[in-house]
C-alpha cells in the first residue's frame, strides 16, 4: 500500500467553548460563536519581542485574532549576535521558516555552551539540525515578527499596556494613553521587568544580581595576534572574559563591570575602558561602539505562568545568566507549547485541563534552566574552590555521557515532558526522520497533529479537523505508530486503535459530530 497523508477540514470551521482554568471565580460555560465574535480579538499579547511575535504566529495558524501590543516605537537598533540552538532549528523546521532563516546567520560547531568549557559536541546528536547557528536578534525578532503579520496577526508599535481587568468573558486591556481594548485572553510577553506580571500579582522569587557584566560590539585597534594571546592569559583566572572577532576589526567584547547598575541605563564606552585596563592592563583600543550594554546574574521564576485569562511567557516568567545562550531559546520554546493549546481552548475543542499543561510542562524546565545557569554562575568565578570544580568537571566532559547529558540540556533536545509511564520516547520531541512524503517535520507546517501509522491500519476518525494521519510503513521510526502533539513531542505509542482514541480525546478533545 502506498504512503497516505490524509487531512481533515480546517480548524477555522469549528468554534466552541472556552472553558477556563485559574482563580478568576464563576462556572464557565461554552462560548458561542456569537460570542467571540462580540470581541475584537481572541489574545492581545503585550510584547513583540522573538517570544510575543513567535507566539502570535502559533495563533494565526488556527485563526485566533491576535492583536501584538510592543511599547517600543522602533525594532531594536543595535546588532547583538544571539544563538538558535538546535531544538529551536527544529521548531522552525516544523514551521517551513529554516531555510528562509539560515542565510542570514552563521553555523557553528554545537560544543563550549557548558560554562564556555570548550569540549566539542558528542558525534550522533538526536537532530537534524545539530549545530548553533549565530544570528543577529534584530534579524531574529524582525523575521518572527514578519511571520506572524503574514498570516494575519495586528501589530501596534508606541502601545504600552497600563492595566487590565479579567472577567467571565474576557479581558479589558487599558493603554498608556487610556485607550481600552477587549480580548478574550491576555499573554505577558513583556519581559523580566514585565509590566502584565506585576499588574498581575504574580511573585516573582529568587536572587537579585550579584555581579553585572558589560557586554558589546566595537572596533578595536591592535593585531589580533596581541588581542588572543592577552585573551588566553586572562581566561586563566578571570571569566566571563572574552573579545570575539566579527570581521573588519570589530570585536564582541565581554568583561565584568565594576558594579552592579541600573541595566535600564547603557554603560559608556569609557566604561568598558576602564574595566578593560583594571582585567586585562590595557583597553585594546576599542572606539567606535555598534553598541553596549549590561546585564546581571539575576536569577528569578514566577510562581505562576497563568491566572484566569491572563498567562506568562518568556523572560516576563523567568530571567537568569545569559550563559550558555538559552534565554531567547526558551522563550520561543514557551511560545510554541503555548500557542496551539491557547489556540484549542478558543477554537473549542480543547480538553478540561489542556491548557494548564502549559505551565505543567513549561515551568520545570524553567527551573532547570535557572539550575544549569546557576551551576555555570559558579563554574565562572575566579574563586579557588569553584575552579577547582571547573577543572574536575572539564575531566568529567571527557566521558561522553556526560558531554551528550549537558549539551542535550543546554539545547533542550533533552527535555521530556510528564505523559505518564511510557517508552523513553513518550514526552519527548521525534526528530526530524525521513518518511516517503520527505522529511517529518514538513508535515507540520500548519501547526496540527500528526499521527504517523507504519501499520497502516489505524485512523484519526473523527479528530481529522485538527490531526493529520500519514500511513507509511518505511518510516524511519522503531516504534509501531506515534502521535505528535503540533509542537512535535510524542504524546502516544503503540498500535491499538481504542487506546489510541483515548489519547486522542485526552489531548485533542471530543471527536467531531
Amino acid at each position: 500500500m502506498d504512503s497516505q497523508f490524509t487531512a481533515g477540514p480546517s480548524p477555522d470551521d469549528r468554534a466552541g467553548r472556552d472553558s477556563t482554568a485559574g482563580d478568576v471565580p464563576g462556572p464557565w460555560s461554552p462560548a458561542s460563536g456569537a460570542e467571540r465574535a462580540s470581541l475584537p480579538f481572541d489574545v492581545i499579547i503585550a510584547g513583540c519581542g522573538p517570544t510575543g511575535a513567535m507566539l502570535a504566529a502559533e495563533l494565526r495558524l488556527h485563526d485566533v485574532r491576535v492583536l501584538v501590543l510592543e511599547k517600543e516605537t522602533e525594532p531594536k537598533s543595535f546588532v547583538r549576535i544571539v544563538g538558535l540552538h538546535i531544538r529551536s532549528l527544529e521548531l522552525m523546521a516544523m514551521r517551513g521558516l529554516l531555510d528562509r532563516v539560515l542565510p542570514h546567520g552563521r553555523r557553528r560547531p554545537a560544543g563550549g555552551f557548558f560554562a564556555a568549557i570548550p569540549k566539542p559536541a558528542p558525534e550522533g546528536l538526536d537532530s537534524a539540525y545539530a549545530y548553533l547557528l549565530g544570528i543577529p536578534q534584530p534579524v531574529v525578532e524582525r523575521f518572527l515578527e514578519e511571520h506572524a503579520t503574514a498570516l494575519g496577526a495586528q501589530v501596534r508599535r508606541g502601545c504600552a499596556v497600563a492595566g487590565f481587568e479579567q472577567d467571565d468573558e474576557g479581558v479589558t486591556v487599558e493603554l498608556a494613553d487610556g485607550e481600552q481594548l477587549r480580548s478574550r485572553y491576555l499573554v505577558g510577553c513583556d519581559g523580566g521587568r514585565s509590566t502584565v506580571r506585576k499588574l498581575l500579582g504574580v511573585g516573582f522569587p529568587g536572587e537579585p544580581s550579584r555581579n553585572d557584566t558589560l557586554m558589546g560590539e566595537m572596533h578595536v585597534g591592535v593585531p589580533p595576534e596581541e588581542i588572543a594571546a592577552k585573551v588566553a592569559e586572562i581566561n586563566e583566572t578571570h571569566r566571563p572574559f572574552w573579545l570575539r572577532p566579527f570581521g573588519g576589526g570589530v570585536y564582541s567584547v565581554v568583561v565584568p563591570a565594576a558594579e552592579v547598575g541600573d541595566r535600564a541605563k547603557p554603560p559608556t564606552l569609557e566604561d568598558f575602558q576602564q574595566q578593560l585596563r583594571a582585567v586585562a592592563g590595557t583597553d585594546f583600543g576599542v572606539h567606535s561602539p555598534r553598541w553596549l550594554s549590561r546585564f546581571g546574574d539575576a536569577t528569578r521564576l514566577a510562581e505562576r505562568y497563568r491566572v484566569g485569562r491572563v498567562l506568562l511567557a518568556g523572560d516576563a516568567a523567568h530571567i537568569h545568566p545569559p550563559i550558555g545562550g538559552q534565554g531567547l531559546n526558551l522563550g520561543v520554546q514557551d511560545a510554541f507549547n503555548l500557542g496551539w493549546k491557547l489556540a484549542a481552548q478558543i477554537r473549542g475543542w480543547a480538553p478540561d485541563t489542556l491548557l494548564d499543561t502549559y505551565q505543567a510542562e513549561r515551568r520545570p524546565v524553567a527551573e532547570d534552566v535557572l539550575d544549569n545557569t546557576r551551576a555555570q554562575t559558579e563554574l565562572l568565578s575566579s574563586e579557588p574552590g569553584a575552579q577547582a570544580v571547573r577543572r574536575l568537571l572539564t575531566e568529567l566532559m571527557d566521558f561522553d555521557e556526560v558531554n551528550r547529558h549537558l549539551i542535550e540540556k543546554i539545547t533542550a533536545i533533552g527535555v521530556r515532558y510528564d505523559f505518564g509511564e511510557g517508552p523513553d520516547l513518550l514526552g519527548r520531541r521525534l526528530r526530524d526522520i525521513d518518511v516517503k512524503q520527505g522529511r517529518l517535520y514538513d508535515l507540520l507546517h500548519r501547526g496540527r497533529g500528526l499521527l504517523l501509522d507504519r501499520t497502516e491500519r489505524l485512523t484519526a476518525g473523527g479528530w481529522s479537523d485538527r490531526v493529520d494521519h500519514l500511513a507509511d510503513p518505511t518510516a524511519a521510526l522503531d516504534a509501531p505508530c506515534v502521535l505528535l502533539r503540533p509542537d512535535g513531542h510524542v504524546a502516544w505509542i503503540g498500535d491499538d486503535q481504542r487506546d489510541l482514541d483515548d489519547h486522542l480525546s485526552r489531548w485533542f478533545g471530543r471527536p467531531a459530530d
